[in-house]
């Protein structure tokens, strides 16, 4: 993914979950029907992108947020970061969190 694309898609005013991920990483591989499940569950109301932590197209960005464990779990809306969280996550609190920052209004 661009950086361009990405920063376009995380400084909407929808929100953004954003999952650094790694190919060979179990609990990332565990994560990708959550994820899928999530997608469909919030289709008009969040995006859910997976940036893969060892392409070398995404070292810039990689690096620029930070992530040293995968899978890392970043939810923005309007280019700011409100919620991260490094491990997996369940299904329900990841479906709670975006409920819950999509609802405040101005940021």
């Amino acid at each position: 993914m661009t950086e361009n694309r990405f920063y376009a898609l995380i400084s909407r005013r929808m929100p953004t979950l954003v999952e650094f991920y790694a190919t060979w990483c179990g609990p990332c591989r565990e994560m990708q029907p959550i994820l899928e499940d999530l997608e469909r569950a919030l289709r008009t109301r969040a995006d859910v992108i997976r940036i893969d932590t060892d392409s070398p197209e995404n070292s810039d960005l990689t690096r620029q947020h930070r992530i040293m464990s995968v899978p890392t779990f970043i939810l923005y809306r309007e280019g700011r970061a409100l919620w991260r969280h490094s491990g997996m996550v369940s299904f329900e609190t990841l479906s709670d969190i975006i409920k819950r920052y999509e609802k405040v209004e101005a940021l």
